[in-house]
């Protein structure tokens, strides 16, 4: 006989279809917003651009991408992911067309602003999942759901081609055309998990904004999601600047270098679901700073290298941030996922422009990838000197007695 000391609603065992539902919307709002990036060579040379003027052009979308995640996330914990979802959805689809219509620089700047909509969607997805699986399958279902980063792929090597073939405005057309429909079939099927509480106010909701936790995983996304981000939309400048590809050629690299990233993301939530997120950490960010050594090196070869072992790193280190995020704060994260969401996304927004302005300064980006080096360095120690993995604050547990 067991005598239950919990009174809260059973936490729902998983939920495929909203996770399939939820993935596939943010993998189509991620290609939206990876369609500008992508599209940058041929932008770039039809609009006549300089190197500060491309990294602001790719760096705008990024900001409201991350800022927009913490008002998104609050949101989600108040109204459900369904609602909020297919709201970013709706207004993510109007940039993605406007895009096509682009023919000066300040409307690229425009569009751009407002198509980050679509990356803000991720706090979104990560408050409606986390709902329908327990804490042991957190670190797998948010590892899947991250894994819709693959847009940005589906983008990089996608628009280039949709371009030349149908024309330069198909290379944003298509994916808002996608967007439509899935938000058809999201509205249809979706459905909000359980609430375990009731709902919060908006004091109740900022509260877990003011622990310290909550700004060390938003330091550590700002390296692993933000060096994701950063990475998927300069590689195509990187690869046709340096090395003089074609934007196909390039647009090819950029998705390899995407799926690697995206598919090590579920393999680092379920090693944090095993061994925790933090010991995962502590093997990221050496790594990834040796990899920026590689990045600087001017060779093809080492570049290369560089690349796909940054990719694979930021991927696991990607899945071991978000496994933290609802274990430490469960009944809160929708709040904290916009918190550390919106550090990743500003962890995106900053080195386009720094490596805008190291280009036109010293003729190469060797500079930024140093920087880069050294800032991952700078998570490593904070990591050791925040000691061991903290018990987690919050979490429902039902306290039962055996008779």
């Amino acid at each position: 006989m067991n005598i239950s000391t919990n009174s809260s609603p059973a936490v729902p065992s998983g939920n495929n279809l909203q996770l399939a539902l939820a993935t596939g919307a943010f993998a189509i709002c991620f290609a939206v917003f990876g369609s500008v990036s992508a599209m940058m060579p041929i932008l770039k040379k039809t609009l006549s651009l300089d190197p500060v003027q491309v990294s602001i052009a790719l760096a705008i979308p990024v900001l409201l991408g991350s800022l927009g995640r913490i008002p998104l996330g609050m949101l989600t914990d108040r109204y459900g992911g369904r609602l909020m979802f297919s709201i970013v959805m709706a207004c993510s689809i109007v940039p993605a067309f406007l895009m096509g219509f682009v023919s000066a620089y300040w409307q690229l700047v425009l569009c751009g602003f407002f198509i980050g909509i679509a990356l803000a969607s991720f706090s979104v997805g990560v408050g409606l999942v986390s709902g329908w699986f327990p804490p042991e399958r957190q670190g797998f279902a948010l590892g899947v759901y991250g894994a819709g980063n693959i847009g940005q792929s589906l983008a990089a090597f996608g628009s280039p081609v949709l371009a030349a073939a149908l024309g330069f405005r198909w290379g944003f057309w298509t994916f808002g055309v996608l967007l439509l429909i899935w938000l058809a079939v999201f509205w249809l099927r979706a459905e909000n998990a359980p609430r375990r509480a009731a709902a919060k106010s908006f004091a109740d909701v900022v509260k877990p904004l003011k622990d310290a936790k909550s700004w060390l995983l938003s330091l550590y996304y700002f390296l692993t999601f933000g060096g994701f981000v950063a990475m998927a939309i300069y590689l195509p400048i990187f690869l046709t600047d340096i090395f003089k590809l074609t934007p196909g050629d390039a647009g090819a690299r950029t998705a390899g270098f995407v799926v690697l990233a995206t598919l090590m993301r579920p393999v680092g939530g379920v090693l944090a679901d095993k061994i925790g997120g933090r010991k995962i950490l502590l093997w990221v960010f050496p790594v990834t700073a040796a990899m920026a050594i590689f990045l600087a090196c001017p060779s093809i070869v080492t570049f290369t290298i560089g690349a796909l072992g940054m990719a694979a790193a930021i991927g696991l280190g990607n899945g071991a941030v978000f496994k933290l995020v609802p274990e430490y704060f469960p009944s809160a994260v929708g709040a904290v996922t916009g918190l550390v969401g919106a550090a990743g996304g500003l962890g995106g927004f900053f080195p386009p422009l720094v490596l805008g302005a190291v280009r036109q300064a010293t003729g190469t980006f060797t500079l930024g990838f140093v920087l880069l080096g050294l800032f991952s360095l700078l998570c490593l120690a904070v990591l050791y000197k925040s000691g061991s993995q903290p018990t987690p604050k919050g979490r429902l547990v039902s306290q039962s007695v055996t008779l």
